[in-house]
Formats: C-alpha cells, structure tokens, sequence
C-alpha cells in the first residue's frame, strides 16, 4: 500500500485501487486545501453529488478529471459497480459533496459501507464542513457538541426530537432549511425556554455571511425584522441545558402542584406553561404520572 502523501509534503502520490473521501469548500472557493485538488486532479473518476455544481469548482481550477454523479437516488444500486470497477480496473475514485465534507448529511454512507466491505483502501481529505466552521465563531461551548443533522420535517416527529435533546449539555447543531428556520426558531422557544441562546450562522464564508446571536425571543425578533433571515444556507446552534434551566424544570413542576390544588389539570398544565415557559406535553405527562386529576 502506497502513502497517500510524502513526509516532506510534496506532491502527493495516489493510491490505486482505493476510495479518497474529499472535502471542499461550503462557499468560498479559495478554502480548498492543496491535497484535495491535487487528489481531484489525479484520481480516475470523481464521484459527486451535483456534477453542475461541482465542476464549477473543478472548472476554476483547471481540473478535468472524469466526474459521475452520486446521490440519494442512485447511490444504493450504484455503489457495488463503483466499488467493483475501481477494484477489478484498479482505479483511484474520490467522493466530494456539494459543499463540505461527504457523509455528513449528504450522500456518500452507502458507498463508503461497500467499500470497507470489499476492502478497497479508504482515505480522508479533510477540509471544510460547515458544522464545525459555525461551532467555532459561534460563542458556545466547544468543549463538547452533538451534531444533530436535520430535524424531521413531520411536525409530531420534529416535536419529540427536540423534546429528546432539551437537557442535553451539550452545544447542540443541526442544519436547517431557509423554509423552516422560523418554525424551528419557534418549537424551540416553545420547548426549551424563550430564554434559551442560540446561534443562527447564514451562509458561510459567502458573500452574505451573517451570525445572529442571543437569546431565543432575540433571534426570533431579528428573524421576523430581517427580510434576508430566511435566506441561503443555514446552521442552528443552541446552547446546552445547564442547570438553570434543569432547576426551570422542577419549578414548573412545583407551580403544577400548586395549580392543580385549585384547578383542573388542563386549566392547571396551560397556565404552569404560561408561568413558567415549560413545554405543555410534558407537564401533561408529569400531571398524569402524579394522578389525583380533578
């Protein structure tokens, strides 16, 4: 087996057969590294997600490499015949995303499965990945993070992913779409607390970047100001529970307890909510698992 690059940094020497993993940029198309291009330009085939898309990149630097689309829609039947033919012919692929690094929330798991299966040489490039790039300037802990993808767009279901992560630590991020940030914005406050910080972080290192910051009602205000809030590529990041917001918790609780002494569970659970900006499911599940309802 080949190294992928020298000791000394010099130009680097492609391995054949095997499967190079490339990031590149999420915007700004001078934060490609040298490795990735000189791995574009000298594999046998590039597999991407949108060939228009990525041979604008490869356009603006001189790279004519053979490109073949793989995406969502053909990348289970597609993915052995990949991995056959760079085996059987001895070839050197390289995977690259739209933006950013492949496989995370894009296409690419299928592929990369296979070839581990049929031990064809995996190799990493790594670069941008839009995640990471809106962790580091956005004012939340660092420390430790989940990355949580997309959110469902099945409202019920979106509900109880939240609902799941609302005492996490941990700084929480999730991509979001221009078409569903507001919403987003909204069950969140709902759920974990108007007061609750979050980092709205549109498109990066474009043009337009813009971070909003602040508390939840904050950037809600902001988003309903600002014509350009629901526009281009987004990352949310919302900061973790602490133990505030655990405390929050167990005084709803005890306003619940209180309430339900003079009045009806629904009466009692919608204004313990109003009080206290507790999530209203939740308080209905605490106020049945309490029994003794009027």
């Amino acid at each position: 087996m080949t190294a992928t690059v020298s000791n000394d940094g010099s130009k680097v020497s492609i391995e054949r057969p095997a499967l190079y993993i490339v990031a590149t940029p999420i915007g700004n198309l001078a934060d490609i590294t040298v490795r990735a291009l000189e791995v574009l330009a000298g594999v046998d085939l590039i597999l991407a997600e949108d060939t228009r898309v990525s041979r604008k990149l490869c356009q603006h630097y001189g790279i004519d490499t053979k490109m073949r689309a793989l995406h969502d829609h053909n990348e289970r039947r597609t993915a052995g015949t990949l991995v056959s033919e760079a085996l059987d012919s001895n070839l050197a692929i390289a995977q690259i995303s739209d933006a950013g690094t492949p496989l995370i929330s894009d296409p690419g798991y299928g592929l990369l499965q296979v070839a581990l299966e049929q031990g064809l040489a995996v190799h990493p490039v790594p670069g941008a990945c839009a995640a990471i790039v809106a962790l580091s300037v956005s004012g939340l802990a660092t420390d430790q993070f989940a990355f949580a993808g997309f959110l469902s767009a099945k409202s019920s279901q979106k509900r109880r992913e939240v609902e799941a992560l609302s005492r996490d630590r941990r700084t929480l991020i999730f991509y979001e779409s221009p078409r569903r940030i507001l919403n987003t914005l909204e069950l969140l406050s709902e759920i974990l607390g108007a007061e609750r910080h979050v980092v709205v972080a549109r498109e990066l290192t474009k043009r337009f970047e813009t971070l909003y910051r602040g508390e939840l009602q904050e950037v809600l205000a902001e988003a309903n100001r600002d014509v350009n809030f629901t526009k281009g590529e987004i990352v949310l990041l919302v900061a973790g529970a602490n133990e505030s917001n655990e405390n929050d918790g167990s005084e709803a609780l005890r306003v619940l307890d209180i309430l339900r002494s003079e009045l009806a569970v629904s009466q009692a659970v919608k204004l313990a909510a109003k009080i206290t900006g507790a999530n209203k499911n939740q308080l209905y599940e605490a106020a049945n698992s309490r029994g003794d309802q009027k």
